[in-house]
């Protein structure tokens, strides 16, 4: 096994327990750059290993009482609709096109990490149903069409509309996450057919066991750690990341 496959993936659990998102923004460019993988078999894969390392990051923080279930439901159902819509639409798209969209997507959520993270009341959340409910919905099919956790756009809508703590945002976009990575899985299993695709269970199973190793040290370190500094440093690797995909991408295109 590829040893910058097993270090991705410990990166990948890193990223989720220390900042609830970040996982699968790192996923992708591993599967597709180091496995050689195609992109809607990356995507699909991507979607898989992230729910699993999500799901089990999220353990922690139901346990220390840090989920808002109520916006978990009101962002996270949508989410799994616009997921699923997501997913069906990546049929009719090459998958350069998914690319050029993932890169996009990396160079927005380095805006976001590279913006301050301010303290907030989480007592009584800002009923804003409407405006969570749409972010959710965009947020999934953004998730569903390259294949990302969305965690980089969730934490910041609950964190913003939701008026929910930054732990407590964390908590909650580690189960959205798992509830719209499934559900764009299972919809990617016709996508995978139509295109004669079949996952790689043995680098997924690696990739899931490590990046759940990774998520454990995440949670047991995000305390201790500044989060800003972090957040800045994963946003300068999203940026050369992302300028690196949109780059090569557009040159395998012309």
């Amino acid at each position: 096994m590829n040893i910058f496959i097993v270090l991705g993936a410990v990166l990948i659990g890193l990223s989720l327990g220390l900042l609830g998102s970040g996982g699968s923004i790192i996923t992708v460019p591993l599967l597709i750059y180091v496995a050689d993988e195609p992109a809607k078999l990356a995507i699909a894969e991507s979607l898989f290993i992230v729910g699993c390392i999500s799901a089990f990051g999220s353990m922690s923080y139901i346990k220390r009482g840090l989920v808002n279930w109520k916006f978990v439901m009101l962002f996270g159902l949508p989410s799994m609709l616009g997921t699923y819509f997501g997913a069906w639409t990546s049929q009719f798209v090459s998958g350069e096109a998914q690319l050029l969209t993932f890169s996009i997507v990396m160079l927005i959520a380095s805006r976001s990490m590279f913006s301050p993270v301010t303290s907030t009341n989480s007592a009584v959340p800002v009923p804003r149903n409407l405006l969570v409910i749409s972010a959710g919905i965009l947020v999934g099919a953004i998730a569903g069409f390259v294949g990302v956790g969305g965690g980089f756009l969730i934490v910041p809508a609950l964190f913003l509309l939701g008026k929910l703590a930054f732990k407590q945002a964390i908590g909650s976009s580690l189960i959205i996450i798992t509830m719209q990575s499934f559900i764009g899985y299972l919809k990617y299993q016709h996508v995978l057919e139509q295109f004669a695709l079949t996952m790689n269970w043995k680098i997924v199973s690696v990739i899931v066991f490590m990046g759940i190793l990774g998520s454990i040290i995440g949670v047991r370190i995000a305390d201790k750690i500044p989060q800003q500094q972090i957040r800045k440093l994963f946003a300068i690797v999203l940026v050369v990341l992302g300028i690196y995909i949109f780059g090569t991408t557009i040159y395998d295109i012309f």
